[in-house]
């Protein structure tokens, strides 16, 4: 089933992403998380993809077992930078046989050696590209795509990123996951010149629970999402006084309130960056939303 078919106006849900661990010895472990955050119901569940389709035999195992062995609708990441429209479609082609029915359609990080204005064999150079290749070759997959509440960090300006998304939109897309934020207020702005320019459908916000300052340093280095000041304060307070385990109980807290907020504004769901810790998850989860 397409995914937006499931977002039904009114009634609130919650959505999960996970990566595929490299080293197939941590498997079992991650389907043992992933068991226990059955439990959420979540209406899907995303899996990640490596640039250039690095990760991408992974992805497609994950995914058709997270479908056919756990009962989740899975949705595959796909990039497209650095692939040919062939090697797309090949994946595309295993997805359907597996009886995945939906993508997440993604530019994906720029390979080292390649600068945004690089010249690429390939007509696949945006995430647009790659939604009319879906729409043109796969008609029957959903299709969902990334939206920056505080604009890519190569577009030129938030006018021209908000350009990028609507350009996505007219191509296919069904609906917007967006990259991570830790102010709510970027995501009601974002949606708001959104709407604002006609673009109409789902916008899911994206949440991070920090569990640990290493990895928000790495991740904000690479998307560019700001951290409030005084979120930054407590976390490396808490790191002085307390550790890792007294960073993650703040960064759950925090990932807590703003998931909350978000609903309570009326956000049709919270798309939640798991990192694979089912504890942080259920956590933040507990009791939000009644079925």
């Amino acid at each position: 089933m397409q995914i937006i078919n499931s977002i039904t106006p009114g009634k609130q849900f919650i959505s999960l992403e996970f990566f595929p661990p490299k080293d197939h010895t941590e498997w079992p472990a991650f389907f043992r998380s992933v068991d226990r955050l059955a439990v959420i119901e979540p209406l899907f569940v995303s899996v990640t993809y490596g640039a250039g389709g690095s990760t991408h035999q992974n992805t497609l195992e994950i995914v058709s077992r997270l479908k056919r062995d756990h009962g989740m609708e899975a949705m595959a990441h796909l990039t497209c930078i650095g692939s040919q429209c062939d090697d797309v479609q090949r994946f595309l082609d295993d997805l359907t046989r597996e009886g995945i029915t939906n993508v997440l359609a993604l530019r994906g990080d720029l390979p080292q050696e390649v600068t945004p204005n690089s010249q690429l064999s390939t007509p696949l150079l945006h995430a647009s590209d790659l939604v009319s290749l879906i729409r043109a070759t796969h008609p029957e997959m959903g299709v969902g795509v990334a939206g920056y509440p505080e604009s890519h960090p190569e577009a030129a300006n938030p006018e021209a990123d908000l350009q990028a998304l609507r350009l996505k939109m007219e191509q296919g897309a069904d609906f917007v996951v967006t990259q991570l934020f830790f102010d709510n207020a970027y995501y009601r702005d974002f949606v708001r010149r959104a709407r604002a320019m006609g673009i109409h459908q789902p916008i899911i916000p994206g949440i991070l629970p920090v569990v640990n300052l290493k990895v928000i340093n790495r991740i904000i280095s690479l998307c560019g999402a700001t951290v409030p000041p005084e979120y930054m304060a407590a976390l490396e307070e808490a790191d002085r006084s307390g550790g890792a385990a007294a960073v993650q109980r703040v960064g759950i807290a925090y990932a807590r309130r703003q998931t909350e907020e978000l609903l309570a504004d009326g956000a049709p769901g919270v798309h939640l960056y798991t990192l694979n810790r089912a504890d942080a998850v259920l956590e933040i989860v507990d009791g939000l939303l009644t079925r």
